[in-house]
């Protein structure tokens, strides 16, 4: 199937807690991977405005991700420090790794990455830096607090 990204509208927006939402204030998605019908992995084209993050630090128990930069230089943000990523530039982070990251655009430029992650079920996401934790259910991803009290 045939995919024009320039006609695809970004949508903005988390499930995160309202306290977490502004972490990503500033990040648009296109989703391809939804657009071509993928049912075992998603593709997004990301957009994150200069100040913006791709996410809270996290990892992944069960489901892989990959970035791949297009535009502009953000900053990955791990357990290890950060590192600038330039187009050209990949990152992949393996599930079950407990290396917690996230995306941080503090150039003064839009920045365009492509996101591919798995769609395994199950899944689980611990957020090292906050007392959040997510699960993907049947209801998709559900949010508690480390102690597994709802938000």
């Amino acid at each position: 199937m045939f995919i024009d990204p320039k006609v695809i509208p970004e949508t903005s927006g988390t499930g995160y807690p309202d306290s977490f939402k502004s972490v990503v204030t500033g990040r648009y998605k296109k989703r391809l991977g939804n657009i071509a019908g993928l049912k075992n992995f998603g593709v997004n084209l990301v957009r994150l405005e200069p100040g913006s993050a791709s996410s809270i630090r996290h990892w992944h128990a069960k489901q892989d991700e990959f970035i791949y930069v297009i535009e502009g230089e953000i900053t990955l943000v791990t357990d290890k420090g950060e590192q600038i990523l330039a187009p050209g530039n990949a990152a992949g982070f393996p599930a079950g790794e407990t290396n917690g990251h996230h995306l941080i655009n503090r150039s003064d430029r839009d920045a365009i990455y492509l996101e591919i992650g798995d769609r395994t079920p199950e899944d689980s996401v611990i957020y090292p830096d906050d007392d959040l934790r997510a699960v993907m259910g049947e209801k998709g991803w559900q949010f508690t607090h480390k102690n597994g009290e709802p938000y």
